[in-house]
């Protein structure tokens, strides 16, 4: 067996493994408290330690300016494709689709496939990757929420810079944006991972081991499948890979990029699940509607399916992450991502074209 595919399926295993004892973890709390050891103990130390072990310059900071500009560009393209669904744009199903379809959360769907495929610095590139989408999805993508809420008939005052202020905090408050703010302020006084004190490497080791275990387990504990439209979320997913291999295979091929591990880099990271953090800008703006009595069809955003499209997310995204990784350096090619690209848009439509094909027939029939 070859070293690829044995780790491949150590971590299905892995997954099988959280599958299999999800009837001892019966309430969310136990899952959240899994996640938080995960996203504020495990995450933060791998990441401190990948970007300790490498060599920073100044040209680094287009790293997250392009992880920016993709969000933007996916932002922008999926709105294109809402008519092959037969959904609006200014619907709360369009209005959702557009907070989360852009939106990426690689702590849980990326970096440990990153740190085992790609290694050390593949994940320092990733972590300083993130540093873009978390300001998209703070920010950028509050500032959307805000606007789509007004112009569907909000009559209150919104304290627009304290909220701003508050989610600007909230952004370097999270143990994995301070560990990386303080790694790049010990790089920049010329101090790597092995001038440290032994004692804090060795704390970091050991709590970076537990995050490829504990990710992958956490993934087979969160899948849930017996939910309703789940024709639309899956197709909508297919279709947000689609796009983002045609981006990746188009940034690859403009940017000559040769290195297989930086291509497949530039592939995956951009696969990762949709983040929490639009669904926290659902939530706060239902509140508010749910305070006015609005009806859930007058609603700007739809909850339910933001929370549908999270838990079919991870899931998703990790085994198309895994797939790519695994085939070695197949997808490190624009060719077969545009081909591939196109074969996921194409995966995405056949239920609706289906759908649409059925009702022409039985409409020639009357």
């Amino acid at each position: 067996m070859s070293i690829a595919l044995q780790k491949t399926v150590t971590l299905l295993l892995l997954i099988f493994l959280g599958v299999l004892l999800r009837s001892r973890f019966k309430h969310a709390s136990a899952l959240t408290g899994i996640k938080e050891i995960i996203l504020s103990i495990a995450l933060p130390s791998t990441i401190f330690i990948a970007l300790m072990k490498v060599q920073m310059d100044s040209s680094m900071v287009i790293v997250p300016l392009m992880t920016l500009l993709f969000n933007l560009l996916l932002f922008f393209s999926v709105p294109l494709f809402f008519p092959l669904f037969g959904l609006e744009k200014s619907s709360p199903t369009g209005r959702t689709l557009m907070m989360l379809i852009p939106s990426l959360a690689p702590g849980l769907s990326c970096f440990p496939f990153v740190a085992e495929f790609l290694g050390g610095e593949s994940l320092a590139m990733a972590a300083l990757a993130d540093v873009g989408n978390k300001f998209f999805v703070l920010i950028f993508l509050y500032i959307v929420a805000l606007n789509m809420f007004l112009a569907n008939g909000a009559d209150e005052k919104v304290n627009f810079s304290s909220k701003l202020k508050t989610l600007a905090s909230n952004m370097f408050k999270e143990p994995v944006n301070v560990l990386i703010l303080i790694a790049i302020l010990l790089l920049a006084m010329g101090l790597n991972y092995t001038t440290l004190p032994a004692v804090l490497t060795d704390l970091m080791d050991k709590t970076s081991a537990m995050m490829t275990p504990l990710v992958l387990i956490f993934i087979g504990l969160a899948v849930q499948w017996k939910e309703s439209r789940k024709k639309l979320v899956v197709s909508v997913l297919f279709l947000r890979a689609g796009i983002t291999l045609l981006i990746s295979g188009a940034c690859i091929a403009i940017f000559h990029i040769s290195q297989p591990h930086l291509a497949l880099l530039t592939v995956v990271l951009p696969l990762s699940s949709a983040s929490f953090w639009p669904l926290a800008h659902i939530s706060a703006f239902n509140d508010r509607e749910d305070q006015r009595g609005l009806s859930r069809e007058r609603r700007s955003f739809d909850l339910e399916l933001a929370v549908l499209i999270l838990s079919f997310s991870l899931p998703f995204s990790t085994v198309l992450i895994l797939g790519i990784l695994s085939a070695g350096e197949f997808f490190a090619h624009p060719l077969i991502l545009f081909v591939s690209g196109i074969g996921f848009i194409f995966a995405g439509a056949i239920p609706f074209i289906r759908s649409y094909s059925h009702k022409f027939s039985r409409s020639m029939r009357l």
